[in-house]
């Protein structure tokens, strides 16, 4: 499997999640549960990207509409819950909007699960109505190591992963 550094083209960049997405709906194909695509997800896309420290998902607590308890990911401990409106995660899950961080150091109530992470794109996740279930986060111990190509490929993945949650 090739690496993509966050350095590389664009166009390998691009190339590699399309090849990614290929990849993981393949494996996915006829899977209903959702705690088994998240783990796929974050497992592929992981073992995928080099520059990716953390990946995984955040999802909406069963018990507060208005919380995210950790869910499948890889990496470092994650925080356990984290309200909407706070760092990154919870800024994605009150606007329901990509948030693309350069430097998380600068980010208004950034939360520091591990100090080393530099940069981070979290995607909000869908069900099939439109319901936010979750957000899907990565972190970089690089600063920007993300940009408008990761933001539209990773969110291209979690429409089709989950259109039919």
């Amino acid at each position: 499997m090739a690496y993509v550094a966050p350095n590389d083209r664009p166009a390998d960049k691009a190339a590699r999640y399309l090849e990614v997405e290929a990849e993981v709906l393949a494996v996915l194909d006829g899977e209903p549960n959702v705690t088994a695509r998240m783990a796929t997800v974050a497992s592929m896309l992981a073992d995928a990207f080099e520059h990716y420290f953390w990946t995984g998902f955040y999802v909406v607590a069963p018990d507060k509409a208005d919380e995210l308890v950790v869910g499948p990911y890889q990496g470092t401990l994650g925080c356990l819950r984290i309200a909407f409106g706070r760092g990154v995660c919870g800024a994605a899950a009150a606007t329901g909007q990509t948030q693309l961080v350069e430097d998380v150091h600068a980010f208004p109530g950034h939360i520091a699960c591990d100090n080393r992470s530099a940069s981070e794109i979290v995607v909000p996740v869908r069900d099939a109505s439109g319901a936010l279930i979750a957000v899907f986060d990565v972190d970089a111990t690089t600063p920007a190591a993300f940009d408008t190509g990761d933001q539209e490929a990773l969110e291209r993945l979690m429409a089709k992963v989950f259109a039919d949650a």
